[in-house]
Formats: structure tokens, C-alpha cells, sequence
């Protein structure tokens, strides 16, 4: 069955000294589009998190949100740049000798200057941390696929039932049609009969009238491409794989034969039938919107 492409996951994991927890959401969209919020010292590991992504959804727009706490105190350590302590006491002394005032500085106040001592994180193993993350990433994409599972099975009930009302509706535009030639004939008599006034009518260029008018009404054809594109909208909804791109592309070809029926016949309560069927397809369309 198809999958809907909003849905919502939520996993967690521990481990490094960290705690991890994602979030997955996604709206529809035309195409894959990933979106990745994380804390700036993990962005090394975004392609591995969009890979991931792309493993579990294959249409619609991804956020995926990351927040790492500590749950361990990471170890520190002090940097001290020697260099630039030395550049800014020489070029202290410097300055000093030119202004002819004696330098009088204490380690203390040098290393008050900037930058010259910087407390530092140790420096995270991103291989190690990544199964730790990744445990997070699978849970939440579980569930944001379970979700979009369930609601793609409710959507495909729906157009299940819709297409067989159409189906319903198709089959009276059919029946139908079948007698729509000897309505022709009979009003084609009736109107000549008021014109002629009592002139015997040409029964055989009548019938030739009425067998022009019938061919260029006719919409069997598209009744069968109707019954085709309709059967094939069943076959896509149980499928394994993505089928909304197909599913949107029936739903066009469907509305196109409507719309040649509609335009072709010349019947009031044909008329009527094909704004039903539009109305149902223009419900699936939306539907069909919505589906991976």
C-alpha cells in the first residue's frame, strides 16, 4: 500500500558522554528535499544523516532536528600559544624603549592579553559517536515511516471507494449512450415533421443523418481508456513502491477522457453524470497529492 508523505519520529539514544535525540517531520512535496538542523560541531556528519534519510523516503519535504546534551563532563585542557605570548612582549619591550617607559608586566597580565591562552573540549571521535547517533536517526525515521504507513493506508481506502464510484458513474454514462442514436433519430423526425409540414420524410437520409450524428458522439473509446486508467489506479494502490507521480499522471489522463465525453455528448443527463465524475476525480486528485 502507498505511504503518505506527512508524518512525524522521534528516537533517542546514549552513549560518548552524550545524550541524542532526534526528530524527523515531513510535508509534502514534489521532490526529496532534506532540510538538516544540527549543532555546528556535527556538521561534518551531515551527508551521512541525509544518506540515512534517503534510505527510508523517497518524496517530500524532510526536517530533521538533532540535540546532543551532555551527560558526562567532557575533559578540558589549557592551550597556550607561546608565539604570539612572545610577539606581544617583544613587541611590549618595543614600544616601551621607543617611549622611553621601563616595562613592568608579570606573567599574569601577558597571559590576560588576547588569545594567548584558550580553554579547549577535547575534540569529539565523530566515528565513534555516529552509531550513537545513528541509533537515534533509525528510531526517529521509523517512526516517521510507521506514520506516514497509517495514513497512506486510510488515504488509499478512500480512493479505492471514490474510484468505484466512478467506476459506478462510468457505467451509466454507458448504458446510457447505447440509446442515445434512436433519441437522435426520434428528435431528428419529430423536428423535420414540424418543419415539412406533412411532406414525407427520406427514411433512408434520415437514417444516414442519424448515423453521422451517432459517430460524432460516440465516446466508447474513451469509456474504455476510463475503465483502463481506472483499473490501473487499483493496481498502483496496492503496490509496493512509490506511486504518487503515477497516480497523478492517471488522475490527468482521467480527467482528460471526462472531459472529451462531456464536450462530445449532446444529453442533458450524460451532462450530469460527467460533473459527478469530475467531482470525485478532482477529490482524488487531492488525495493523490498527498501520497509518497
Amino acid at each position: 500500500m502507498p505511504k503518505s508523505m506527512t508524518g512525524y519520529g522521534r528516537g533517542q539514544s546514549q552513549g560518548c558522554g552524550k545524550r541524542v535525540t532526534a526528530e524527523m517531520k515531513s510535508v509534502n512535496h514534489r521532490y526529496l528535499e532534506i532540510q538538516v538542523k544540527l549543532p555546528k560541531q556535527y556538521y561534518a556528519l551531515e551527508e551521512r544523516i541525509r544518506n540515512l534519510v534517503k534510505q527510508h523516503v523517497s518524496r517530500g519535504r524532510v526536517d530533521v532536528f538533532l540535540n546532543v546534551e551532555e551527560t558526562e563532563e567532557s575533559p578540558r585542557f589549557v592551550k597556550v600559544d607561546k608565539e604570539l605570548a612572545i610577539a606581544y612582549y617583544n613587541s611590549l619591550k618595543e614600544l616601551g624603549e621607543f617611549l622611553k617607559i621601563p616595562l613592568n608586566i608579570t606573567l599574569f597580565e601577558l597571559c590576560q592579553l588576547p588569545d594567548i591562552i584558550e580553554i579547549q573540549e577535547a575534540e569529539l571521535d565523530m566515528e565513534a559517536f555516529w552509531p550513537v547517533l545513528q541509533e537515534a536517526l533509525l528510531a526517529a525515521a521509523e517512526g516517521l515511516v510507521a506514520m506516514r504507513q497509517v495514513e497512506g493506508d486510510a488515504l488509499a481506502r478512500d480512493l479505492l471507494r471514490r474510484q468505484q464510484s466512478i467506476l459506478a458513474l462510468v457505467d451509466r454514462i454507458d448504458s446510457r449512450s447505447q440509446v442515445m442514436p434512436a433519441l437522435y433519430q426520434k428528435r431528428l423526425q419529430e423536428r423535420l415533421q414540424d418543419l415539412l409540414a406533412g411532406v414525407p420524410v427520406d427514411e433512408q437520409r434520415l437514417a444516414m443523418e442519424v448515423a453521422i450524428l451517432a459517430e460524432r458522439s460516440a465516446i466508447d473509446e474513451e469509456l474504455v481508456r476510463m475503465r483502463s486508467h481506472l483499473t490501473q489506479l487499483v493496481s498502483n494502490l496496492k503496490a509496493a513502491e512509490p506511486v504518487g507521480r503515477k497516480l497523478d499522471f492517471l488522475v490527468q489522463e482521467l480527467h482528460r477522457e471526462i472531459n472529451t465525453i462531456g464536450s462530445k455528448a449532446n444529453d442533458l443527463e450524460i451532462s450530469q453524470l460527467v460533473v459527478e465524475v469530475k467531482s470525485e476525480l478532482e477529490k482524488i486528485r487531492e488525495q493523490v497529492q498527498n501520497l509518497e
